[in-house]
């Protein structure tokens, strides 16, 4: 295999384990939870590290290391690790790095599974975290304490699709000597790297635009290798793994990831222009749009804007119920990132768990909608939230 560095689409889909004697064009699956060894010497020294191969599927198949060299490629990683599901991925790797006592800076916006793990499950071992706000990331250098470890952010946020300054946050934790880990799921690889504006470490729900057809869970770890060792130690003994069959499926939707990230986008900002002048809506945000508040930060550090859309409707939470009630084409889920366009109500699903005041420090409204905009014709999705705007 070519070894120099390709086009981000070459890498995504020439990056293959080697072909057995059967010389396959594609990738076959590794359906094995075990792998032989020829003698009790190769045996011990592959237990021993001394050999690099795969021992078991909880530690590492083919499948799976193709997907994470992938990732690891596409981001400018050195190493990674792949989970059964993003919020796996997020949680092995906190508990991988963290000691009793540690202290974690987050930015407030985060995933609600990620909030309950900072306020609800962490602080049984005496892991505490602070939160800055989206709009005052210079403002979180005052939050560092003696024991923290780790600045985490989410960026763009979910559900609120705001930026935060991926440069600037690195620059705080080099100069206190403390990791930054990016959540970099609403953007994709192909659409912005952390490692290249000074992540440690960039994790990503590969269940959402890396799959992008809504069939299976997913989670990847990337960045610098000492800190994945620790991740695969973590991971190795209490078994968060990726399936082989579930890695084969994401690392083959790898392969169109550009061309659909690319529609995904075009779309978006579309149906962003056309809502920003519906008088049925009070606000939208979307990172490409002139209007979002961290429109420049954007442009800075995205190739595109991503495919979410983030607007409220008038009418408070009976207007948001009203529009939902209404929508013909789009799905009502919970997920994102697939071929298909998906509404969601976050003040009632997704980050339901936080209180009232949580919601209104991230920006959630009862009438705010997180639009995951899809493949179909731009015309046919712009048809179908018209309709339920202008019937709400």
């Amino acid at each position: 295999m070519n070894k120099e560095r390709q086009h981000f689409e070459t890498e995504a889909i020439r990056t293959q384990t080697e072909k057995t004697q059967f010389l396959e064009h594609s990738t076959p699956m590794y359906l094995t939870s075990g792998f032989v060894f020829e003698d009790a010497e190769e045996m011990r020294a592959a237990f021993a590290e001394e050999k690099n191969r795969n021992l078991y599927s909880r530690f590492s198949n083919p499948n799976t290391s193709e997907f994470v060299d992938k990732i690891c490629k596409l981001e400018g990683a050195e190493d990674g690790y792949a989970f059964a599901t993003g919020m796996a991925a997020v949680f092995s790797t906190f508990a991988a790095l963290l000691d009793a006592g540690d202290h974690i800076v987050s930015a407030r916006s985060v995933f609600g599974s990620t909030h309950s793990l900072f306020t609800k499950y962490f602080p049984k071992w005496n892991i505490e975290t602070s939160y800055f706000n989206i709009d005052e990331v210079d403002k979180a250098e005052r939050l560092i304490q003696s024991n923290t470890k780790i600045i985490y952010a989410e960026s763009p946020t979910n559900p609120g699709v705001d930026v935060l300054d991926l440069e600037m946050l690195a620059s705080i934790a080099k100069k206190h000597g403390v990791l930054l880990i990016i959540d970099n799921c609403f953007a994709t690889p192909y659409i912005q790297k952390p490692i290249e504006f000074g992540a440690d470490l960039v994790i990503h729900s590969a269940t959402k635009l890396i799959d992008g057809q809504g069939r299976v869970l997913g989670g990847v770890t990337v960045g610098k290798k000492e800190l994945i060792r620790e991740i695969y130690l973590f991971s190795r003994n209490t078994g968060p793994a990726l399936s082989p069959f579930n890695a084969w499926v994401l690392s083959k939707s790898l392969e169109t990831l550009a061309v659909r990230v690319d529609r995904h986008c075009e779309n978006a900002l579309k149906l962003a222009e056309f809502l920003a002048s519906h008088p049925r809506i009070n606000w939208v945000k979307y990172p490409f749009l002139k209007s979002h508040p961290q429109y420049e930060v954007a442009k800075k550090q995205m190739k595109l804007g991503g495919n979410i859309v983030a607007f409220e409707v008038k009418g408070g939470i009976n207007g948001g119920r009203q529009f939902f009630n209404n929508i013909k084409m789009c799905s009502l889920s919970a997920n994102l990132g697939d071929t298909r366009t998906i509404v969601t109500h976050p003040a009632s699903t997704t980050h339901s768990k936080l209180s009232d005041e949580d919601k209104a420090a991230v920006g959630i409204t009862n009438g705010m909608v997180r639009c995951s905009v899809g493949l179909e014709h731009i015309d046919d999705i712009i048809a179908d939230l018209q309709q339920a705007l202008e019937n709400s």
